[in-house]
């Protein structure tokens, strides 16, 4: 009961956020935009979330053949792997297909440390290249950094990213890390440390790094045009630009763990963040509908190799 309960709620809260949003909207203005929607707009943007999946795939790859270089395991099992949490985690709050990722990638003799260290860093620099993106596009709506809960939210995000940075670069900070694990019980204690030493190899990689970061930041930029065609196909008039200075925002407040894929959260911070340009909330809705339901998508083909169900050799199934 104690390990459903946090879902169960999470479930309720993006439920009620949903439904309160739509109530907002006037369903059936919300119904009337969606299906005037052009589906060849949509249609562009399911290619760029294919595209975008296929970076993300990659970037993984990279930092996890870079984290255990002695024995990496089969790129096959390792696609299979990321595409199939990426569909599990769906259905679950942000980290859940994470930690489903690090716990398959281990049964390829992966160690833990080394595997929890790669989806950690992979999370990292996504939020990195989304806090890139949002910087840059409060230059183009600098009226949104005034807001304090936009600034409390970059920081926060600013604070996570520099907070690894530290820990990957700076001998003395891990030190310290692993002084403050000491006060925890020895089996708590000896995982942080096994984490701590996988992320501080990270340091001697920095032109992988940097290949990730950038990879991040297409990512980001993929999805971007994916909003903007699934707005252009809703008939939303806004300019490219306010989708630059707007969804990286919003995708910083889909990150929040509190509801299942951003569900509720993401059609609050739609409708919040558009109505600024002037975009009523009928559209607004059903374009954060259209964008959830467009990840979902992307996620598509690891619901295909789930059902499939075909054995990795040697580890069983995920």
């Amino acid at each position: 009961m104690q390990k459903t309960l946090p879902r169960i709620v999470r479930v309720a809260v993006a439920a009620g956020l949903t439904g309160y949003m739509l109530w907002l909207s006037r369903p059936r203005e919300v119904y009337a935009v969606a299906a005037g929607a052009d589906w060849r707009l949509v249609g562009v943007a399911v290619v760029l979330v294919l595209v975008d999946r296929v970076l993300m795939a990659y970037r993984w790859v990279v930092l996890l053949y870079t984290a255990d270089a002695t024995s990496r395991p089969p790129l096959t099992a390792v696609l299979r792997i990321f595409f199939i949490s990426t569909f599990v985690g769906t259905f679950l709050p942000s980290v859940g297909g994470d930690a489903l990722r690090a716990y398959s990638i281990t049964k390829f003799q992966v160690r833990g440390g080394d595997a929890v260290a790669s989806v950690f860093m992979d999370r990292m620099l996504g939020v990195a290249s989304i806090l890139v993106m949002a910087l840059g596009g409060l230059l183009l709506a600098r009226n949104l950094a005034r807001d304090g809960v936009i600034l409390v939210s970059l920081a926060a995000a600013g604070a996570a990213c520099v907070v690894t940075l530290v820990l990957v670069f700076s001998q003395r900070a891990v030190d310290a890390a692993r002084k403050l694990l000491a006060r925890w019980p020895d089996s708590v204690s000896q995982a942080g440390d096994r984490l701590l030493a996988a992320i501080r190899r990270y340091s001697a990689h920095h032109r992988q790094l940097v290949n990730v970061l950038l990879c991040s930041v297409a990512v980001q930029t993929l999805r971007i045009f994916q909003a903007y065609f699934l707005g252009r196909s809703l008939g939303i008039e806004a300019s490219m630009s306010t989708y630059f200075a707007v969804l990286p925002l919003i995708l910083l407040v889909m990150l929040l763990p509190v509801t299942i894929s951003g569900l509720g959260t993401g059609q609050a911070a739609f409708l919040w963040f558009f109505a600024r340009f002037g975009v009523l909330p009928a559209p607004a809705f059903a374009l954060s509908v259209l964008f959830i339901g467009l990840a979902v998508v992307g996620n598509l083909p690891g619901g295909v190799l789930y059902a499939l169900g075909a054995e990795d050799r040697g580890a069983g199934r995920i």
